[in-house]
């Protein structure tokens, strides 16, 4: 019987197999990898709200502290949505006939909740406790970014369980005095890892624990 393909195809079979492992690698890589797009991660987007609520307005322009609206991050896994009574304490005596707070004005007076979407929404299957982050000197910075300097609320960091660990995992880089956790102007000083390893030390930081699944997996 004849041979169908000459022997000069051979090229083209190898070239074939080689192009379709290329294709295979390359859709493993995005499918793995997609999640670390800012795009899809939503990092720098900002949320549509029913109010356009300015962080950088009430924080730097009034000097509100975090924790008057955000009430419960200190003692809760929650950071706390601020009922509209604490926006009414403020705006039943300023900016009370301005068209863009009528929809907190008729949350008060209606005695419905507003509804807020939610930024930094973590999956279901990962467990995050504001308070024990808080208590062991973690900024608001840190994982929220600069919150002062934003008009609009958005995720300044993915969130992805990788950049969760690269604070788990040595968490002196990152760690601060408690009395600084919520001052959005800290710097790190330039003896940061001696400083840091003072204080996981001093805050009693179970390092060797947090890298265990059962911390965020539960």
């Amino acid at each position: 019987m004849a041979q169908v393909f000459p022997r000069s195809a051979n090229w083209a079979s190898k070239a074939s197999i080689l192009a379709a492992l290329l294709i295979v690698a390359s859709i493993l890589g995005v499918v793995l990898n997609i999640n670390r797009i800012d795009y899809v991660s939503m990092v720098g987007v900002a949320i549509d709200q029913p109010v356009h609520f300015s962080h950088k307005h009430h924080v730097t322009g009034m000097g509100i502290d975090c924790r008057y609206c955000h009430t419960t991050v200190e003692v809760s896994a929650f950071a706390g949505v601020p009922p509209t009574e604490t926006c009414m304490t403020c705006h039943s005596q300023i900016w009370t006939e301005a068209p863009i707070l009528e929809p907190v004005r008729a949350s008060f007076r209606d005695n419905k909740a507003i509804e807020w979407n939610r930024v930094h929404d973590l999956p279901d299957f990962v467990y995050f406790n504001h308070s024990i982050h808080v208590s062991q000197g973690i900024g608001c910075q840190s994982c929220h970014g600069q919150v002062d300097q934003m008009p609009l609320m958005m995720k300044a960091h993915t969130l992805n369980m990788e950049w969760c660990l690269d604070c788990h995992r040595d968490p002196a880089q990152f760690i601060r005095p408690r009395d600084q956790v919520f001052n959005m102007n800290y710097e790190y000083p330039a003896n940061q890892e001696t400083l840091g390893k003072s204080l996981v030390a001093d805050y009693d930081v179970q390092t060797s624990q947090l890298t265990n699944c059962s911390i965020c997996h539960r």
